[in-house]
């Protein structure tokens, strides 16, 4: 329900190549460091989102997406915090114009989930971005 394949596939191809990701920081060992390093792979450009706004992987960290300068244009908002803070997240993104919202795996709020697809963004929860890029090669 939170991940049919259609939505996956119409995020992954058509929704753009700009991705904030939310929680991103410098921490190598935290999945989001690695995942962004796949989105990049795949020819996304990632930007940071995290509140000590640091330069990951050769992007420019915003603190929040509201800091992000409106000429990026964020096309998809990859969430990386815990689920109880993540609808916030999704309610910014659909304020910014961003075009989709991912949750990542274990991140779920059903609340945001509706809210978010009736405000017209497509959304994806619980499940992981650079997997089903490895997966779809």
């Amino acid at each position: 329900m939170y991940g049919d394949p259609e939505t996956i596939r119409k995020i992954l191809t058509e929704a753009g190549d700009t991705w904030a990701i939310v929680g991103l920081s410098s921490n190598e060992q935290r999945a989001a460091y690695g995942v962004a390093k796949v989105l990049q792979r795949h020819g996304k450009r990632i930007i940071p989102v995290h509140p000590k706004a640091e330069t990951v992987h050769g992007e420019q960290g915003y603190a929040s997406l509201a800091d992000i300068p409106s000429d990026i244009g964020v096309d998809v908002v990859d969430v990386f915090v815990n689920s109880d803070l993540a609808g916030p997240v999704a309610d910014e993104a659909a304020a910014i114009g961003a075009k989709a919202v991912w949750f990542q795996l274990g991140v779920i709020d059903e609340a945001a989930y509706d809210r978010t697809r009736a405000a017209g963004l497509d959304m994806v929860m619980d499940r992981c971005p650079a997997i089903e890029l490895d997966s779809a090669r």
